[in-house]
């Protein structure tokens, strides 16, 4: 059954073409399995709350009728204001208009979250941008530049609120720098989703089209609910595409966690655990509240647009596992630097199990990807990621400020896969883990976090972090083991020094040292061990049953450092390569490379092909890269098949010659690398 709504329909209808819905909530009261709600350009003003699952060939979809014409918005127009001083202006909201949850009121803040809490979750927006909250009226009267934004034009439109309790009432200030607000488009966001059940398990729903903004989310921590301002809040088989999502005060997609009372931000209200025992808690806890993969996961997020997000473009804890992240342009995220604290980057996940993230644009953000626990199975393939850093003159970062990279991986025991990406942020990878791959890549930012960034100091005592693994493909626990490091292969990339390298030294941050590396290549792990030397102890007692040895000569080569594999890569521009790598190019010569926008389109200038040469490397298959350690899982698809890389970032074909890198030649690498 197809089923219209039209917001712009003369009076509400039953649903017909005729008749029309005037709201999408309604049509989504009666939806059933097969059913297409096929929705009219216009401005949607509503919460829509799908009530029924689909079915495996009867999913429920909603559509745009017209591509980004149908807008659902957490926001409503404020026309009230009243000049209140110089460039500042006021308006009283009626509190009746929040329900029960009022953005005004509520702080962001949670697990997690180390920034002053003293931001709403709560925006005003002028034509479309978020203005920058003051925690006095003074402050918001002053309208001085943020330093720490990325975007410090925007920082001097401030809004600052209070409340009046004897008339219940949210009083709102804003100085809009010179423009009448009653003449412009001014929006305040007073619904916390656009798009989301408010019940788990309703799955098979397809989103199609629309343009999704302006919600007052909340902070998204992996032990908590995670709302988003769309998701599909714990179930299976969602498609969200061809969407333009933006302006979330948190996060813009959430494939996450369900609310568990008795594990929602645990640490931030009881105190008495430790946050990353309540994650542990959140892995076991969630197989008794059915996370498995008959049940949970499988999403598809294509073809989306998504930006101006302040915590993540797309958050998620548990509820991705299975799901296909492709083809999406995400940038500006957490550009206000507003909000801080270690959940934020253009997509952020814990356990990634078999998750695919694939041909996405991820630019401007604090971070690019950030693969946290679990990334077992996860693939990061054909990526174009960039300016994934502060720009220049930026001011120092707020207190609890994420470090910035294209990538990061942190405390999973792998098999994670990295390949054909191209890297161009001033830090490429953070690797605070262990069981990773890279393949033909391009990275132009150094691998950092190398043997740091997984254990606590407390009181001068090490606190090692330990976290869990699974049956391969599965969600179930199969153990759980603390980061030895290693276990890193790195095949045919391309290493180019674009940045001075300055003296550094390890730092804390969230109570653990982690190594700030600058130098572009693998030389970071000059002191790990080839697979020869790390198993040269355990070879010694080939054959030899347990009972014959004291099991304690093995306790060091247990919790030592695992090997590192590494061939076919290129150094160039002074980037530097493992000592113990012995097929590899190390070139001198000036190589640039550039990125060149224009528009949707992107395309790069270098010339480190004409530096190359005739160097090349070989083909690299599943068999190459073997298993990693702990899951003792090999680098394969998500349905236990091989892998041939011998496909580039483009989807050319490799041929017997291998390029290093991530393109199958020259000529093949001057094509655009984006367009929509």
């Amino acid at each position: 059954m197809q089923i219209y709504v039209d917001i712009n329909a003369g009076r509400n209808g039953n649903g017909t073409k005729e008749m029309p819905y005037k709201s999408i909530a309604e049509a989504a009261r009666i939806a059933r399995p097969g059913d297409e709600v096929l929705v009219a350009p216009g401005v949607y003003r509503e919460y829509v709350d799908p009530a029924n699952s689909g079915e495996k060939d009867a999913p429920i979809v909603y559509k745009s009728i017209e591509p980004l014409a149908a807008e659902i918005t957490g926001a409503e127009e404020v026309k009230n204001w009243a000049q209140y001083q110089g460039n500042v202006w006021c308006t009283r909201i009626p509190n009746g208009i929040f329900g029960s949850y009022n953005p005004y009121t509520t702080f962001v803040m949670g697990d997690w979250y180390f920034g002053k809490v003293n931001k709403h979750t709560g925006m005003v927006f002028l034509n479309d941008r978020m203005l920058y909250e003051t925690t006095t009226l003074e402050e918001c009267i002053e309208g001085k530049v943020y330093e720490a934004s990325w975007e410090p034009e925007y920082s001097i439109y401030k809004w600052y609120t209070e409340q009046d309790t004897e008339k219940d009432e949210t009083i709102i200030y804003a100085n809009f720098q010179g423009k009448n607000p009653n003449e412009e488009n001014v929006e305040i966001t007073v619904r916390r989703e656009c798009f989301m059940p408010s019940k788990t398990g309703v799955s098979y729903i397809t989103v199609s089209g629309f343009t999704l903004d302006k919600a007052a989310t909340t902070w998204a921590p992996p032990a908590a609910y995670q709302d988003g301002l769309i998701g599909p809040h714990w179930s299976r088989n969602w498609i969200i595409e061809d969407c333009e999502i933006y302006g979330s005060r948190c996060a813009g997609i959430s494939l996450g966690k369900y609310e568990d009372p008795d594990n929602n931000h645990y640490f931030t209200y009881r105190h008495v655990k430790s946050p990353t025992q309540m994650e542990r808690d959140a892995v076991c806890r969630g197989q008794y509240h059915g996370w498995l993969k008959e049940r949970i996961g499988h999403h598809i997020v294509r073809r989306c647009h998504i930006h101006h997000c302040e915590q993540d473009g797309i958050v998620g804890r548990q509820g991705c596992v299975f799901s296909l992240i492709e083809d999406n342009h995400i940038h500006n995220i957490n550009n206000m630097q507003e909000l801080a604290g270690a959940e934020i980057a253009g997509i952020k996940l814990h356990a990634a199990i078999d998750v695919i993230m694939r041909r996405n644009r991820i630019h401007d953000c604090t971070m690019g990807i950030w693969c946290d626990w679990e990334a077992q199975g996860t693939r990061i393939s054909q990526n174009l990621f960039y300016n994934n850093h502060a720009p220049e003159g930026t001011g120092a970062a707020p207190m609890g400020a994420m470090m910035s990279q294209d990538v990061f991986i942190e405390v999973g025991h792998g098999p994670t896969l990295i390949d054909n990406n191209l890297m161009l942020s001033k830090v490429s990878l953070r690797m605070a883990t262990e069981g990773i791959a890279c393949v033909n890549n391009l990275m132009l930012g150094a691998l950092t976090s190398v043997g740091s960034g997984v254990d606590f100091q407390v009181a001068g005592v090490n606190q090692p972090r330990y976290t869990p693994y699974h049956i391969p493909h599965r969600t179930e626990v199969a153990g759980f083991m603390t980061i030895l490091h290693g276990d890193a292969r790195f095949y045919n990339n391309i290493f180019v020094q674009t940045n001075p390298v300055t003296e550094t030294e390890a730092k804390e941050d969230m109570g653990m040292m982690m190594a700030d590396n600058q130098v572009v290549g693998t030389s970071v792990f000059d002191d790990y061990p080839t697979y020869e030397e790390w198993y040269a102890p355990f070879a010694k007692l080939e054959g030899k049953a347990a009972k014959e040895f004291d099991m304690m000569v093995l306790m060091e080569p247990h919790f030592a450092h695992l090997p590192v594999w590494a061939a076919g890569n290129v150094y160039l521009n002074g980037a530097k390569p493992w000592k113990k790598e012995t097929d590899n190019l190390v070139a001198d010569g000036e190589v640039y490379v550039k990125v060149i926008e224009d528009g949707d389109s992107v395309k790069i200038d270098t010339n480190l092909f004409d530096v190359i040469g005739s160097y090349r490397a070989g083909m690299i298959t599943t068999d190459t890269l073997g298993e990693a350690f702990e899951p003792e899982q090999r680098f394969e698809t998500p349905e236990g098949e091989d892998i041939i890389f011998d496909t580039d970032y483009a989807g050319n074909h490799r041929g017997a010659e291998v390029l290093p890198g991530p393109f199958a030649s020259a000529a093949q690498a001057a094509d655009e690398l984006w367009k929509r």
